[in-house]
């Protein structure tokens, strides 16, 4: 995932975030990706395009002009095919569903716009988002910390000339079967009739992990 700075604003700045589906063979089907995270200081959501958070959270202390969301820990999806065009971007309005880049490389991309307020405003005042978690749509990913990388570079339809973003983040999530699995997955022992002993399952054969103080403890 890549977070793009692209501008400032006079309490924040303009973001696109991009989502990039590498894995080989896994697809994100619908009802879709589903995005949060928890902001570094009181950070607001002034707008979106191409994306919506799912609560507006408590913006009661603004007047005139109130934020898209106000919520600490915001959580955003995907809009679905056919939204008006002026609030689509690039690679939006899927509905969430993201195809694997191997196999659909063209519908593995998704991005939304975000303008941030109440935020820094400069390379050295802004504080990146922690804690990014990502459905796709049911468990079984986990992000790992956003790091500050060299801006992005982009190429005008003309070739002719080179911009870059302000500041750049990346972030890393990976999937993970077993934690996807909510049923853990046990054996069934079988034994011949004229066998006086049973045999038993494997230990750990019914989805424990690393656990140390139980052996073959199930996950819960």
């Amino acid at each position: 995932m890549k977070w793009d700075v692209m501008s400032w604003t006079p309490d924040g700045y303009v973001a696109v975030v991009t989502m990039f589906n590498f894995q080989k063979y896994r697809h994100i089907p619908s009802p879709g990706w589903t995005l949060g995270w928890k902001w570094a200081k009181k950070e607001v959501i002034w707008s979106m395009v191409g994306a919506q958070t799912t609560e507006q959270g408590d913006c009661s202390k603004y007047k005139g002009n109130i934020p898209h969301c106000c919520k600490k820990d915001p959580t955003v999806v995907d809009l679905l095919p056919g939204t008006p065009y002026n609030q689509q971007i690039a690679n939006c309005c899927k509905g969430g569903v993201l195809n694997s880049w191997v196999q659909d490389p063209g519908n593995a991309a998704s991005s939304f716009q975000i303008s941030v307020g109440a935020a820094g405003t400069t390379n050295k005042t802004v504080r990146v988002p922690r804690n990014f978690t990502l459905m796709g749509p049911g468990p079984g990913y986990t992000c790992g910390p956003a790091k500050v990388v060299r801006p992005t570079k982009f190429v005008t339809t003309d070739t002719r000339r080179t911009t870059q973003a302000m500041m750049t983040w990346n972030i890393t999530c990976t999937y993970s079967q077993f934690l996807a699995q909510r049923t853990p997955t046990c054996c069934v022992s079988l034994s011949s009739f004229y066998n006086e002993t049973i045999v038993g399952c494997p230990t750990c054969a019914c989805g424990c992990q690393n656990n140390k103080t139980e052996s073959g403890a199930c996950l819960e």
